[in-house]
């Protein structure tokens, strides 16, 4: 009985890491690691925003919730747009980049620091915080960074059970995301792939700077015969991108096509089910660090053992 149990625990832990970066990480426990006198601190990083209104609903309900999930750990938070950083800071309102945030917890003593973003894809912004933390990560004893809401497979499948839920089959839904100039923008394709193998093939996705283009989307979209639209930001906040291009030009250009149109003004980040699927990134991270690349060519260099990808 006692060989069963271990092998369940141990199928369990496998297929909990596989369902957040396959074999990518190693079993190890975050706060057991801690000796006296060492502190720990969650760094939540957020794009950022301008718009008051969306950040109290996204960003501040987001970094509330993970501290009930973690009260007895103290919780900072930093922007990853320099550009909103400097536009807050002209009206007063201070907020830190990730690598100003690490310093200052650095030069408070804090030994152990957990980072969840609330980035949607791993993308540049994901890049552009792995660089902060590669810079600094000397200073600390242990650090790690959670993943993106998009990451794996699986991570796709929980998104798509939250956003397709209570939808209406005869209404297009139409998510748009942000997206970006390099490859990784083929990470909203994949998307919109899966949205149609899982039978949701009314629901289509769009970029405003990346790919799939409006036009891209527009094609599926005639294609359907569907009239009733629903444009969803795919964003974690509803700020600047989705009040102008998307309730604005995308809405606009829609109409003058003849469909009729509704905006959801909502940012991703407004949904309970997409914010605890950021707290289960942040939590997995507690129990399973990442393995460095570099390190397990060495180790396949030294055994010789097949190396594994994941796809």
């Amino acid at each position: 009985m006692k060989t069963i149990i271990t092998l369940f625990i141990v199928m369990f832990t496998t297929l909990g890491a596989f369902a957040h970066g396959g074999n990518n990480y190693e079993h190890s426990d975050f706060f057991k690691s801690m000796q006296d006198g060492d502190k720990a601190a969650i760094l939540m990083v957020h794009f950022g925003t301008t718009h008051a209104d969306t950040r109290e609903l996204t960003i501040e309900v987001l970094n509330n919730k993970v501290k009930q999930q973690f009260p007895d750990i103290e919780l900072r938070e930093a922007y990853t747009s320099r550009i909103v950083v400097k536009l807050l800071g002209d009206k007063g309102i201070v907020k830190k980049n990730p690598f100003e945030a690490l310093k200052k917890l650095h030069a408070e003593g804090y030994t152990h620091i957990l980072i969840q973003p609330s980035t949607i894809i791993d993308g540049v912004e994901m890049e552009s915080l792995n660089r902060n933390v590669s810079e600094i990560k000397n200073l600390f004893k242990d650090i790690r960074i959670g993943n993106p809401l998009l990451y794996d497979p699986h991570d796709y499948e929980a998104v798509i059970n939250v956003i397709t839920k209570d939808t209406d089959k005869q209404t297009a839904y139409i998510l748009v995301g942000h997206g970006t100039y390099d490859a990784t923008t083929a990470q909203y394709a994949m998307l919109d792939y899966m949205l149609k193998i899982k039978e949701h093939k009314n629901f289509f996705v769009g970029t405003i700077e990346g790919y799939p283009e409006y036009g891209d989307m527009l094609v599926q979209l005639k294609q359907s015969g569907l009239k009733k639209v629903v444009i969803i930001p795919f964003m974690f906040v509803a700020g600047e991108h989705a009040k102008n291009d998307i309730a604005g030009d995308w809405k606009e250009n829609l109409e003058k096509e003849g469909y009729f149109v509704d905006v959801k003004m909502e940012g991703l980040g407004q949904n309970s089910g997409i914010q605890d699927i950021f707290i289960s990134h942040l939590k997995f991270i507690t129990k399973h660090r990442k393995l460095d690349i570099m390190d397990k060519k060495a180790k396949y260099q030294e055994t010789g053992e097949k190396e594994e990808y994941n796809h």
